[in-house]
């Protein structure tokens, strides 16, 4: 999380995470080359912002969960009541591939039966899907009249996505054959999901306090999603450099589980595009569909078990996701030890044992919720969420219209 320092140590706005686990970094703002004032009176701390976004890709695998969701629900739970938390299910950014409207539309109601079954409380949560709050796509045209066309072509996600090589440029035969428009600049639009409910910089001091309600301060990510992070920082260096003062720089939140990786070739993220269903664990998976994806997971033949990435990546994959799934938070190195004498199948057993446990609650309440009556339930969440967004993204973008003269 961020808040104000009350200190202002230097006469400065500092701003420190606050979440378990998660290193302290600072960021000084100044304004027309000065630094803000120390405020005369005491203030109270001011309210807090959290964003982040999932695409609707239908039930959730382990990695997603481990890496992004279960974090979500923490900073939900452990967040100060005044703490604003907006959750969306960015279904414009999954237009950069072909889709079938019909899967679309069932996938985008999954996801949010999803976000609820792993924990999301709707009422203290705002949970809506990206395409019902027309700002985030205004604010991307804004971005993308300071964004810079250099940065977006070292991006490494449309490379990969389009099984390039990192050096390729957009222009080049091999890439522009293949590269449209949205996957290319989706990188903005992605800034414009954070910025849209994170900016109103004013200035003064006091204001900063009262108005740090309306600016998503705090993205969580995955730590596959940094260099967008750093890409929308970049575009708040340029909309700044141009227009003054307004947008503020979001803080990167890593997952402490970071990637989960696949079952079937553990040097690859667990993925939901892998087309081998046995390379990764569906929250909807059956105890029985557990173990035998478990069972088939890519290991070695070295006796005994014991943590080491680079010999036997395999094995260490089991032992990291047996390790973020325990409840005591036992280390990978921890539960290698416990298991070291024990035969691949027994300890592949116990990872089963364990992975199901943890996701029995998930199935339980997903299965409820996708239920036929509950959809219109679901339909009511998203709409509530998108009133909500709605809202604090006018006020954000009102003030990005002030400063650019629309």
């Amino acid at each position: 999380m961020v808040v104000v320092d009350h200190a202002v140590r230097h006469h400065t706005l500092r701003l420190l995470p606050k979440v378990v686990g998660l290193p302290v970094q600072s960021f000084h703002f100044k304004r027309c080359g000065s630094t803000l004032s120390k405020p005369t009176t005491s203030e109270p701390l001011p309210a807090q912002v959290v964003f982040s976004g999932i695409q609707p890709t239908g039930v959730p695998h382990l990695g997603n969960y481990l890496g992004a969701l279960q974090q979500w629900v923490q900073l939900q739970d452990q967040a100060a009541r005044d703490t604003k938390l907006i959750f969306s299910v960015v279904d414009l950014h999954a237009l950069t591939v072909p889709q079938n409207k019909f899967q679309l539309q069932r996938w985008t109601v999954e996801t949010i039966a999803s976000l609820l079954a792993v924990g999301l409380d709707h009422k203290r949560s705002t949970i809506f899907c990206q395409s019902a709050v027309p700002a985030h796509v205004e604010m991307m045209w804004i971005l993308s009249c300071t964004a810079s066309m250099g940065y977006l072509s070292r991006m490494t996600q449309w490379k990969s996505k389009l099984a390039l090589k990192d050096g390729v440029l957009p222009l080049e035969q091999n890439a522009k054959e293949k590269l449209n428009l949205g996957l290319f600049s989706y990188p903005v639009l992605q800034a414009a999901d954070v910025l849209v409910h994170g900016c109103a910089y004013p200035t003064v001091y006091f204001q900063a306090i009262r108005s740090f309600l309306e600016r998503a301060t705090h993205v969580p990510v995955g730590e596959d999603q940094v260099q967008h992070l750093e890409f929308t920082r970049a575009c708040v260096n340029d909309f700044n450099s141009v227009h003054g003062n307004i947008l503020v720089q979001p803080t990167t939140l890593l997952s402490p589980a970071k990637r989960v990786m696949s079952l079937r070739d553990p040097l690859q993220k667990m993925s939901k595009s892998n087309k081998d269903p046995r390379s990764k664990i569906l929250l909807t998976d059956s105890p029985e569909e557990i173990h035998l994806k478990i069972k088939h997971a890519l290991t070695d033949s070295i006796s005994g078990i014991s943590f080491d990435i680079a010999a036997r990546p395999g094995v260490s994959n089991l032992l990291e996701i047996l390790s973020h799934v325990d409840p005591d938070r036992r280390s990978p190195q921890l539960w290698a030890g416990e298991c070291r004498n024990l035969k691949m199948r027994v300890f592949k057993e116990l990872v089963s044992d364990k992975v199901s446990s943890s996701l029995s609650g998930f199935r339980e309440r997903y299965t409820s919720l996708m239920e036929g009556q509950n959809h219109s339930h679901l339909k009511d969440v998203a709409q509530h969420g998108a009133n909500e967004a709605r809202d604090n993204s006018a006020r954000v973008l009102a003030k990005v219209r002030d400063a650019i003269g629309i």
